[in-house]
């Protein structure tokens, strides 16, 4: 039997947590963070969380002085440990109590941690190019909250919906612009005549933990990274596109549409980043 973890509490993995009342269940009133543990260790943690105290206070959350990060590392430890995972994802989740819309009970945040086993091979460069398709029915808003990992997830939900329908393996969610923003798992690169480029945070895009990690490391390579506006004609004239998110760390897309994309310099940074990143991107 696996386990999670409500307030501090180990629970059978299938407990019922929040009544009908609660506003993260009534109105998505929340975040989240997905974060790998692997080798013994839960991978870039002090990011995931410093982004996850940032969106506890933006959606005005009053933090107890008694739960930090350090309360929370404790936390997923002990429950890696009861399910015995030495290979896993973590969901934290973090949401408000119960109430309407303008009477929450607490603002106090209540979490929930949850560990699924990952195989050992997880984080390998994938051999067969990713399909992606581009989801056009809801856009992503630039707003104050858009690069958080908040519980408002309608435009990547329904773009997971339709990539199954279309047999894709992710889709491309566009912003209020029509611009690129990301996928509905990862934020998206793509490399034309030696330079990498990705949408800037303005434009949207979820403020990846993998994606800041991957960009600093590129330019300490040496490599030119440029965060832009980007459209769907950037891509079209792209010649490799990449995907990173905390699971997965690189995965290279082999087409979009029709278009058809090469593998030969992401194969190179992929190898580049493992001799300088094993504990990280293994």
């Amino acid at each position: 039997m696996d386990y999670l973890n409500y307030n501090g509490k180990t629970l059978p993995a299938d407990s019922l947590l929040v009544g009908a009342d609660n506003r993260g269940l009534r109105f998505g009133d929340g975040l989240f963070e997905t974060i790998k543990y692997k080798h013994h260790q839960l991978i870039l943690l002090d990011e995931h969380l410093a982004r996850l105290w940032n969106g506890m206070k933006a959606l005005q959350f009053d933090i107890p002085k008694l739960f930090t990060p350090d309360v929370i590392e404790a936390q997923i430890l002990s429950l890696l440990k009861k399910n015995n995972h030495a290979n896993a994802r973590i969901r934290l989740a973090i949401i408000r109590g119960n109430g309407g819309l303008y009477d929450a009970s607490s603002n106090a945040p209540n979490y929930i941690i949850q560990t699924w086993a990952l195989p050992e091979s997880n984080g390998i460069l994938n051999e067969n190019g990713l399909q992606l398709c581009i989801y056009r029915d809801a856009v992503k808003a630039t707003d104050t909250f858009s690069n958080i990992k908040h519980n408002n997830y309608l435009p990547y939900f329904m773009g997971a919906q339709y990539a199954k329908t279309n047999k894709c393996n992710d889709a491309i969610i566009l912003n209020q612009s029509q611009r690129i923003c990301d996928t509905t798992i990862a934020n998206l690169f793509a490399i034309k005549e030696n330079e990498i480029y990705t949408p800037s945070l303005s434009e949207g895009c979820v403020a990846g933990v993998m994606r800041h990690f991957i960009i600093d490391e590129l330019k300490k390579m040496g490599h030119t990274v440029i965060e832009k506006e980007m459209t769907e004609k950037d891509l079209l004239e792209a010649e490799e596109i990449f995907l990173t998110n905390s699971i997965y760390n690189i995965r290279w897309v082999g087409s979009i549409g029709n278009k058809m994309y090469k593998q030969h310099r992401i194969n190179e940074i992929y190898l580049q980043l493992q001799q300088t990143n094993r504990g990280i991107l293994c």
